[in-house]
């Protein structure tokens, strides 16, 4: 578990991300969460890279703001964390919060050598949760839009 100021961060269990692919009702949320579940399935000494990681207030009974994840981790030691809010809890500063103290932990984790993100172009809010988290334009356009690079 990973605390800072306000939060509680930390990766849920294989049973709990079951739970939670079993339960979504939007059919996109619904197909990246079974492609985490396989990917912790798939990779159990691992599964902290796939699943993901709840952010949940600290001085409160399990009220969680937010979830944070990362798409696994590949051969060069390269992760990309994504992040969300939940809905009433947005412009309070917890997801920066969160990726700031989830980026320092992952760059301290051995094979862990790279730490990047991706959001839409359009998508304000999230680079700038990027950029106050240290993370920097790499000049590479992903999927999604523009990627960063986290400069610590």
């Amino acid at each position: 578990m990973i605390t800072t100021e306000r939060l509680k961060i930390y990766p849920i269990s294989l049973d709990k991300m079951k739970e939670i692919v079993e339960n979504e009702k939007n059919e996109i949320l619904k197909i990246a969460y079974k492609e985490m579940l396989d990917g912790c399935m798939n990779h159990p000494k691992n599964h902290i890279w796939y699943t993901l990681w709840f952010m949940e207030l600290k001085n409160s009974k399990n009220e969680i703001v937010g979830t944070l994840s990362f798409k696994g981790i590949d051969e060069k030691g390269v992760v990309e964390i994504g992040y969300g809010i939940n809905d009433g809890y947005e412009n309070k500063g917890y997801i920066t919060e969160a990726v700031k103290a989830l980026s320092e932990w992952a760059s301290k984790q051995p094979n862990v050598k790279q730490i990047e993100a991706e959001t839409e172009e359009t998508n304000i809010a999230s680079i700038r949760v990027l950029e106050k988290s240290n993370f920097v334009p790499s000049g590479i356009m992903g999927q999604e839009g523009p990627r960063f690079i986290w400069k610590g």
